[in-house]
């Protein structure tokens, strides 16, 4: 691994922490997962890090980001998108590191899976705060479900 490359991995991990350690004060928020490469540790230079936050208030959350600019230092929105009930706030750090903050209702962690909550875990999934329990539930879920044609999904 390069050294370029453990330089983003620890700031990928620091970020994730970040978010996590602000998510322990917050009533509203039951849950934090690091997903994707960064979960799967198989993170590349151009890597993003995939957060999914499980809060009461997905929209307010989503309204004001100073939760997460207020932490960062020198960190700031370059998007924000919705995709379903998932709502995407992407930050960029001043290393140029992307941060996708996904903010959902704990019901996107609900069992049964929908497809795209299972298409999430399938891609790697790190719980990093879970007070309720609710992501160890849905990724052990995930994870013991097949997939469609009878075949495990992969984790």
């Amino acid at each position: 691994m390069s050294a370029r490359l453990k330089g983003r991995v620890r700031a990928a991990a620091r970020a994730a922490e970040e978010v996590a350690a602000w998510a322990r004060t917050q009533p509203d928020v039951r849950g934090v997962a690091l997903v994707g490469s960064h979960a799967r540790g198989r993170a590349r230079l151009g890597s993003d890090v995939d957060l999914v936050v499980l809060t009461d208030a997905p929209e307010a959350r989503a309204a004001d980001t100073t939760w997460f600019t207020g932490r960062v230092p020198r960190s700031r929105l370059i998007r924000a998108q919705a995709w379903g009930p998932l709502l995407e706030r992407r930050f960029r750090l001043a290393s140029g590191l992307h941060v996708e903050v996904g903010l959902v209702a704990p019901s996107w962690a609900a069992v049964p899976l929908d497809d795209g909550t299972r298409r999430v875990l399938a891609g790697g999934c790190r719980v990093l705060e879970d007070p309720d329990g609710l992501l160890v539930a849905v990724v052990e879920a995930a994870a013991a479900r097949p997939a469609a044609g009878g075949q495990p999904e992969a984790g």
